[in-house]
């Protein structure tokens, strides 16, 4: 009896979910209309280019006048016309943008190229620590060096100062590589700075 009862509960539970699932489907929705199936799908003419602001209205005759008296001047003139049409609408003038300290490669002549590259050599403040070399006895020393000034660990450091020559720390100050390469030298390593 229970189980009968348990049966016909479970029934007509998934009859009402069997009932109203066909239901939800697009075709017996109110304003669903059935496609023809001997219908041919529309073809529809493409513009030769988009204009997104639609068509637009021709130019009046004022500003075709103006354009051809601009069409006329001479490139000198027509190179003055945006400096003055931006004081008459008093449009903000625009700050020259520096270029200092910019690579511009190609652009800038191979003299003014050169010129900068000596500036650049004179005003280096950051360097590289580079260890040439360092002596087989002491070589634990030299990996406590390296340990302390840097982040690594002591599998890192003492792999890093087997592949010598290496740079052992970048973008350092004067006084900071000065420093380091003395711990370096003391400890029986040859370091210098680039």
């Amino acid at each position: 009896m229970k189980l009968a009862s348990l049966c016909r509960s479970i029934s007509s539970h998934l009859n009402l979910r069997g009932i109203t699932r066909p239901l939800q489907y697009r075709s017996f929705q109110p304003d669903f209309v059935p496609m023809d199936p001997k219908a041919r799908p529309k073809k529809y003419k493409y513009p030769a280019f988009y204009d997104p602001y639609g068509p637009r209205p021709p130019p009046s005759d004022k500003i075709i006048q103006l354009a051809e008296q601009i069409a006329s001047l001479t490139p000198e003139e027509r190179n003055q016309i945006g400096p003055a049409l931006g004081d008459r609408l008093m449009h903000p003038k625009l700050q020259p943008i520096s270029v200092e300290g910019m690579d511009l490669g190609s652009q800038v002549g191979a003299s003014a190229g050169s010129s900068k590259a000596e500036e650049k050599k004179a005003e280096k403040t950051t360097f590289d620590i580079k260890l040439e070399k360092f002596e087989a006895a002491a070589k634990i020393k030299v990996i406590k060096e390296v340990r302390a000034f840097t982040d690594l660990g002591l599998k890192e450091a003492k792999e890093l100062v087997e592949k010598a020559p290496v740079i052992l720390k970048q973008q350092v100050t004067k006084e900071e590589a000065n420093t380091i390469i003395e711990k370096i030298k003391s400890a029986g390593g040859v370091a210098v700075m680039e």
